[in-house]
């Protein structure tokens, strides 16, 4: 194939320009079609004819991908793969692509700056103090040292891992759940596997950190929430859907939950008006617990080599819908 037929296409991105892709793609050859595409219309009518599609958040669902006619891969601009849909890109041929090991650190620091913050009234004695006032501005038992408290963890992959090794000097007894994993890997750290319904009852503070997919998607619900100890504290910076944002609100609003902190919300962004946009308990951030420097650079640079290494038919670094190409 002649490279200067090659062509990927950019669905979407939240970064000042292209000019990190652009220079690696075309480095080799490579054209580059980009839309920030707000539609369905918009993405079939780029992808359509492109020979690897990139994407950040734009929704690749069932029509998106029949619509692609020669793409060798579609690769996300980060770890989640939860805008495209796997089922149809296998059942197309197309391998689906992430960048797994980027911003492990970032979004590990962000856990444990939330789980602080929560524990130790960070935002309220700021709101506080800037509103003219001094002294405790919660009473004495919100503030809470992580040595006295059972941090529960959802998840143990690479994330997950980083979050037990930062809690581990903190003192606090850390208990994991992962179906997946062996006990001993997870007891290896220093914490403790425990059941899913174990975690719920045990937890002061609970933190996900698994992947949005059927079985995880409204993990966090109404009956789930009604097993948290009264008072824990929800941590959330893997996917908005992971919780169910009408059953977390509720929790909120009757008092079962103390607290909680969001990087991530179902939808995103989270409404304008929304109740959690006004309660003193609740910290949220806009879906930036993965930024740094380094990490956005390496997750620029890693898209832009998966890509070029689908549409000259070399071997894949990562897929994670089966399809193996190369």
């Amino acid at each position: 194939m002649n490279p200067s037929h090659l062509r990927v296409a950019i669905t979407d991105w939240t970064f000042p320009d292209l000019s990190v892709e652009e220079t690696i793609l075309k480095a080799h050859g490579i054209e580059v079609v980009s839309r920030q595409c707000k539609t369905e219309a918009d993405l079939i009518a780029l992808c359509a004819d492109a020979d690897a599609v990139i994407t950040q958040f734009a929704r690749v669902n069932t029509n998106v991908v029949s619509a692609m006619t020669k793409a060798q891969a579609i690769v996300r601009y980060g770890i989640g793969v939860d805008n495209v849909d796997l089922d149809k890109a296998r059942e197309r041929g197309i391998p689906v692509c992430n960048v797994p090991d980027y911003c492990i650190d970032e979004v590990a620091d962000q856990t444990l700056a939330f789980i602080l913050a929560t524990t130790r009234q960070v935002v309220t004695h700021a709101t506080h103090l800037r509103a003219g006032k001094w002294g405790l501005a919660t009473p004495l038992a919100g503030m809470k040292a992580l040595r006295d408290m059972t941090v529960g963890v959802v998840g143990f992959g690479r994330i997950g891992r980083e979050v037990v090794k930062r809690l581990i000097p903190f003192k606090c007894d850390v208990q994991v759940f992962d179906p997946v994993v062996p006990a001993a890997e997870i007891e290896k750290l220093g914490a403790r596997a425990v059941s899913f319904d174990e975690l719920l009852k045990n937890a002061d503070v609970l933190t996900l950190h698994c992947p949005s997919m059927p079985q995880t998607r409204r993990l966090m619900n109404r009956e789930t929430f009604a097993k948290l100890k009264p008072g824990a504290i929800f941590i959330n910076v893997g996917r908005g859907d992971l919780a169910d944002p009408d059953a977390l609100t509720a929790a909120l609003q009757s008092g079962h939950l103390g607290a909680a902190a969001l990087d991530v919300f179902d939808p995103e962004p989270i409404p304008a008006g929304h109740p959690l946009l006004s309660m003193p308990n609740v910290i949220l951030a806009p879906h930036i617990a993965s930024c740094s420097v380094p990490a956005v650079k390496k997750l620029r640079e890693s898209v832009a080599h998966i890509a070029i290494a689908a549409v000259k038919g070399e071997p894949l670094p990562t897929t994670v819908n089966g399809v193996k190409r190369g």
